[in-house]
C-alpha cells in the first residue's frame, strides 16, 4: 500500500477548498494554483519511478479491502496522464492569469479550476467504478460551472446543452453500473475483471458492455460529438484550452479501462463496434474542420478527429497499436491545448474568429506564426514532431492486424486536419495583412510563453521519445494482460 497515490487528487482538493476561504486573495490563488499542479507533477513523477521499480502501487483507504473499500491504483497507464494532465494545466494557468480577468477570477474561477484538475485526476486513479463516477461528477460540475462563468449569451446557451448531455450520460452511466453490479456483485474494476474472466463474458455480460460504450462514447465524443463544437468554443480560451486537453481524454481512459481490462473477451463485438465509430468519428470529424471558416469551430472539430484516431488504437487491440495510442494520446492532450491557446490568442488579437476578416499576422507576429505553423505539423503527424510515433504505431499496428479500412481512414483523417489548420495558418499568418498592430489588441507575454512552453513540451515529446518509450511500453504490457492490474490490486503482487 502506497499512500502516494492519493496524493495526486488531494492535492488540488485541498487547494481548492483553500482558495474558497481566501477569495478576495487572487494573488495568493494564482501561486497556490501553481504549486499545486507543481506538487501533483512532483509526487507523479515519484510514483512513476516507483511502478517503473516496483510494479503497480495501490492504496485501500481505511485499509478496507476489496469489494469493500474505496481503492485508488497508480498503474502506468494512469500515471502518465496525470502527469501529463498536471504540465498542460501549468501552461492553462499562467495563460489564465493574464486573460482570465477579474470579473471571473473573484467568482472562484482558480478554485473550480482546481476542482476540475482533482475530477480527471481522480477518475484517472481510481479502482472500481462508483469512483470513477463520482470523480467524473466532480469533474463535469467544476467544468459547468467554468463554461457558464461570465454570463455571456453564448456561454449560457451552450452550457444548457452541455449540462443536458452530461446529465444524461451520466445517468446512463449509473444504469449500466447497477445493472453491472447485478450480473457480478462488485464495482471494483478488477474484481469485474477477474468475475467477467471466470464465466467468459456471456451475452448479458457483452450488452452491459455496449451500455458502457454508449456512456463513454458520450463522455468522450465518440462518434456522439454533436454536443462538443459548440460548448467548446463558448467559454473564455484557458478554459477551452483546459476542455480540449483533458476533458474527453476521460472517456477516453474510461473506454480503455473498459474494454482492455473489464470486457476484453469478445472483441468480434465490442472492438469492432468500437472500429467503426472511430472511423465514422474521424470521417465526420475531418469533414467539419474542413467544412467551417470559424477558428473556434475548426479547432473543436480537430478534437473529435483525435478521439476517432486514438479508439482506433484501442479498436484494433495490439500491442503496437495500444503503445500507438498512449503516446498519441499524450501528444494530444499538449497539442490540444496548445492548439486552443493559440487560436484564442488570434482572436483576442483581432477580436474576430472568421477567417476572412484576419490575414497577415505573422509580420507583426512572427513566434506566436511559428509556434501555430508547428503545431499544425505536430497533429498531422509530421515527424519528428510528438504525433508522428503515435500515427506510425497505430497505422502500423492497423496494417498487421488487418484493419486495412481503418488504416486508410486514419491516414486520410491526418490529411484533412492538416489542410484543416492550414487554413487557419494561411489566411490567418499569411497574405496581406488585413489589420494593422494599432488596431489590434496588444499580445501580452503571458499569452505567449505557455504557448511556446508547449510547443517546447510538443517537441521534446517528438525528438525525446526513447526517454518515454520504456514506460509507455510498460503502460501498454499492462493494457495488453488484465492479470498484471487484478494481481496488484486484489493481491498485492
Amino acid at each position: 500500500m502506497n499512500n502516494l497515490v492519493i496524493f495526486p487528487m488531494l492535492i488540488p482538493v485541498v487547494a481548492g477548498l483553500i482558495m474558497i476561504v481566501f477569495r478576495r486573495q487572487i494573488t495568493f490563488q494564482k501561486v497556490l494554483s501553481i504549486l499545486s499542479v507543481l506538487g501533483i507533477a512532483g509526487v507523479t513523477a515519484v510514483l512513476i519511478n516507483q511502478v517503473a521499480n516496483n510494479g503497480i502501487q495501490t492504496i485501500h483507504l481505511g485499509g478496507w479491502e476489496p469489494p469493500f473499500g474505496i481503492v485508488f491504483v497508480g498503474d502506468m497507464f494512469a500515471l502518465i496522464l496525470v502527469f501529463t494532465t498536471a504540465l498542460v494545466s501549468i501552461a492553462c494557468l499562467f495563460y489564465a492569469f493574464s486573460s482570465i480577468g477579474s470579473k471571473r477570477e473573484k467568482y472562484y474561477f482558480y478554485a473550480f479550476v482546481q476542482f476540475l484538475v482533482a475530477g480527471v485526476i481522480g477518475s484517472f486513479l481510481t479502482g472500481d467504478l462508483f469512483n470513477l463516477f463520482v470523480c467524473f461528477e466532480v469533474m463535469l460540475l467544476a467544468s459547468y460551472v467554468l463554461i457558464s462563468l461570465g454570463g455571456e449569451k453564448v456561454q449560457l446557451r451552450e452550457s444548457l446543452k452541455y449540462v443536458l448531455i452530461n446529465v444524461l450520460s451520466s445517468m446512463l452511466f449509473l444504469i449500466s453500473a447497477g445493472f453491472l453490479y447485478g450480473a457480478v456483485g462488485t464495482l471494483n474494476m478488477a474484481q469485474i475483471a477477474e468475475r467477467v474472466a471466470a464465466v467468459e463474458q456471456g451475452g448479458i455480460l457483452t450488452t452491459i458492455a455496449i451500455l458502457f460504450l454508449i456512456v463513454f462514447g458520450l463522455k468522450s465524443a465518440l462518434f456522439l460529438f454533436f454536443w462538443l463544437p459548440g460548448s467548446y468554443g463558448a467559454p473564455p480560451t484557458a478554459v477551452a484550452a483546459l476542455f480540449g486537453a483533458l476533458l474527453t481524454k476521460v472517456g477516453i481512459y474510461a473506454l480503455f479501462r473498459t474494454f482492455t481490462l473489464m470486457f476484453p473477451h469478445e472483441p468480434a463485438i465490442t472492438h469492432t463496434l468500437l472500429g467503426i465509430m472511430a472511423g465514422a468519428t474521424m470521417i465526420l470529424g475531418g469533414i467539419g474542420a474542413i467544412a467551417y471558416q470559424d477558428i473556434k469551430r475548426i479547432v473543436s472539430y480537430n478534437v473529435i478527429v483525435a478521439v476517432g484516431f486514438i479508439i482506433a488504437g484501442l479498436a484494433i487491440f495490439s500491442t503496437p497499436s495500444i503503445e500507438g495510442a498512449i503516446y498519441y494520446l499524450i501528444h494530444d492532450m499538449v497539442a490540444k491545448a496548445l492548439l486552443f491557446l493559440l487560436a484564442g490568442t488570434v482572436i483576442w488579437l483581432t477580436s474576430n474568429a472568421w477567417l476572412k476578416n484576419i490575414g497577415g499576422l505573422i509580420r507583426h507576429f512572427p513566434v506566436l506564426g511559428w509556434t501555430f505553423f508547428l503545431v499544425v505539423l505536430a497533429l498531422a503527424g509530421i515527424p519528428p514532431l510528438s504525433g508522428f510515433i503515435g500515427k506510425v504505431l497505430v497505422t502500423q499496428g492497423a496494417i498487421s492486424e488487418g484493419s486495412y479500412v481503418l488504416a486508410a481512414i486514419a491516414l486520410g483523417s491526418s490529411i484533412l486536419v492538416l489542410y484543416s489548420l492550414l487554413k487557419i495558418f494561411k489566411n490567418s499568418f499569411w497574405g496581406e495583412a488585413v489589420m494593422g498592430k494599432e488596431e489590434m489588441m496588444p499580445l501580452k507575454k503571458g499569452m505567449l510563453l505557455p504557448c511556446v512552453f508547449l510547443a517546447f513540451l510538443s517537441l521534446a515529446l517528438g525528438l525525446g521519445v526513447e526517454g518515454i518509450s520504456g514506460y509507455v511500453t510498460l503502460a501498454a504490457e499492462a493494457l495488453m494482460d488484465p492479470s498484471i492490474y487484478i494481481d496488484a490490486v486484489l493481491y498485492n503482487q
